[in-house]
Parts: C-alpha cells; structure tokens; sequence
C-alpha cells in the first residue's frame, strides 16, 4: 500500500520553511504553494545565480523574508503564527565545509538551536521537520550496511558533521522541552543525494554535468566509483509532507528521526549516474576522469534503511534512479530552450504526485 500527499490537509495551512530560496527549499515551497498552502519563507538570497527561486517567481507567490537563521531576535519575530515548520536552511556542500568550517558549523548547528528556540514560544505550532542529510550516520563505508534510524550519528567532514550535531539537538530539545503533554511533533529527515531541476550549485554531480555539456567541454569526474542512494527532489519532499501530516495528527508517534532514501538498486556509482545523464542528454555528451589523490574526504559508500517511512508512513519511492535523471534532464533542457520552467516544474509534481 502506498500514500499520496494530502492536498485536503495542506488547503491554508499555515507553512514555516527556513532556507526556502535553496534547491530543495524552491521545490518544497512550489509545491506547498500549488497545494494551497500559506507559505512563509526565510532565508538569505538564493545561493547561486541562475536560482530555482527566481526562475519559479516565488517571491510573487509567497512570503518572502530576507534574514539569517543564526539572527534569533529578528527571526522570532518572522515565525509567529505558523503551524508547521520545514527547517531546510543550512550551509550543505561538504566541499564548501572543508573550507569554511565555523560558518558551516555557526549556520547548521546554532542555525537549528535559533529554530527550535523560536519554536518554543509558538503557540499555534503542531508539527516541525529538521531536515539534515543521509550523511550524518557515523559511516563504515561498507557495502553490505544500510544505516537504520537508530544507528550512531557521527560525520567525518564538517558539513556531515554538523548534521549529526543537528540530529542530537532536535533529540535533546524534544525530550527536554517538547514531551511535555506531546502537543508539538518534532522530526527529523535524512535524505539520499537529490537531483533535480533548477540545482546549479557548485561541486555537485548533475549541476557539474550540466555546466559541461553547456560548455561543450567533457564532464570532469572525480570520484567514479562512489556510490550514493540517489533520488529525484521530490521523493524525500514527498517524505518530508507526509511526515508533517502525521506528526500534526499523532506528535506522540511521530516524533523521531526517519529515512527517506530510493530503492537498494538506486545507490550507484557516480560513474553509472554519468553515464545515464549522457545518454539522456544526447548531442555527444561526454566525460573524462580526473582523480585528484589530494583532495578533501567524501564519502565512498552510502546506503539508507527507510522500511520505517515504507512501514509507519506508507511513503515509497516511486522514480527509479533513471528516471530522477531523465526529469531533471528534461527540466534542464526547458530552461535552456527557455520554456515556462513554472508550468514544467509543476508538470512533474503532477506526474509524481498523480
């Protein structure tokens, strides 16, 4: 059996999303918005230029607030009011944490004792998602190990590291300040490497891909034979909206932390990835392997155990590996014949969702 969002329970809904000018952020707001939620958005400016928030004209279809998580007194000031919250804001690139560790650190970790320090005070609050990263686990990099919910939290760089730091927060603050009478559902969700439409950040693989065949240079890999639990963005946002309903219904239940990775088949290779992207993308699309034996650490093997989601949730995968790849090589290929990216994007939340 398997579940569809509820487009019922989110009509006016009033909606809290930290980081809401990022990839994951954009997709999540424009979906919540084609639900008929009352979306609020808090965030610095879009990460990157070009940006999905941009390209989608949220700041025209929601509230936009300009601000900085790590500014408590003004973001208390911004989330009064809302009954669900989606903490997505974060600095996320592991590479970028090698070189900024403090400002990763100050953003992720203080970043989410602002929030839920906020959301102490919130009187008509119901339900809050923290959503961190399947890369928080303490990981033995070994093949036959899918990490469960209840695994030790651990993270070998400072971006993974902080997201551990995240998870041990949220349980600290739930059981300290949100158990009481249970009438605020606390969460958090681990995800696999998303890809996806409207992603242009730097030293990601697809992003990396689509600056390639732009330039009409071959794709550079670095790590070929890493291998991640890939998604389509929508799968975990899809997680991330079904866990907000439970909570809100059951906080008692659902207040823990949960997985929302693909299928065992889809951890694959960042060569296997490579190699479907150019075959979708066509017009002699290319790559060459450029090893670099000095370069920071990034994880080799990742795999994540989301039975739980399947089980209490009835959330499952519906897009295979292939499949996130073909759509976001479409969604790419409509922004650079510059087609309408709103009409597009909601075209495959419909096929998703529908």
């Amino acid at each position: 059996m398997m579940r569809n969002v509820s487009r019922k329970f989110w009509e006016g809904k009033k909606v809290f999303i930290t980081g809401h000018t990022g990839f994951k952020g954009s997709w999540l707001s424009f979906w919540l918005d084609q639900m008929g939620a009352n979306v609020t958005g808090y965030a610095l400016d879009p990460p990157t230029q070009p940006n999905l928030f941009g390209l989608l004209k949220l700041k025209s279809k929601i509230k936009s607030v300009h601000g900085d998580i790590r500014e408590l007194d003004f973001f208390k000031k911004h989330i009064r009011g809302a009954e669900i919250v989606f903490h997505l804001a974060a600095q996320p690139l592991v590479l970028e944490s090698y070189k900024n560790p403090v400002e990763t650190y100050a953003t992720n970790v203080m970043g989410t004792i602002h929030l839920l320090e906020a959301c102490r005070e919130q009187k008509t609050l119901k339900a809050i998602v923290n959503v961190t990263t399947d890369k928080c686990y303490e990981n033995r990099e070994n093949p036959a190990v899918a990490y469960k919910e209840n695994e030790p939290m651990g993270g070998f760089d400072p971006y993974s590291n902080s997201k551990a730091c995240s998870e041990l927060i949220t349980d600290a603050y739930r059981k300290s300040f949100f158990d009481s009478g249970a009438k605020i559902g606390i969460a958090t969700a681990r995800a696999g490497n998303v890809i996806g439409g409207g992603d242009f950040a730097a030293d990601r693989l697809i992003p990396d891909c689509i600056r390639g065949v732009m330039k009409r240079e071959k794709i550079v890999v670095r790590n070929p034979d890493s291998t991640r639990p890939w998604q389509h963005v929508l799968e975990p946002l899809a997680g991330y909206m079904m866990l907000a309903e439970s909570l809100y219904a059951s906080p008692k239940v659902f207040s823990s932390g949960w997985n929302f990775g693909p299928k065992e088949k889809d951890a694959k290779s960042v060569l296997q990835i490579i190699d479907v992207f150019c075959r979708f993308w066509g017009n002699d699309a290319g790559y060459k392997i450029k090893r670099n034996p000095h370069a920071p650490h990034e994880a080799g093997y990742l795999k994540l155990d989301s039975s739980k989601a399947q089980k209490l949730l009835l959330w499952k995968p519906r897009w295979k590996s292939e499949t996130a790849v073909r759509k976001t090589v479409e969604w790419h290929k409509a922004y650079l014949n510059k087609e309408n990216l709103e009409k597009m994007t909601a075209v495959q939340i419909e096929s998703y969702y529908g």
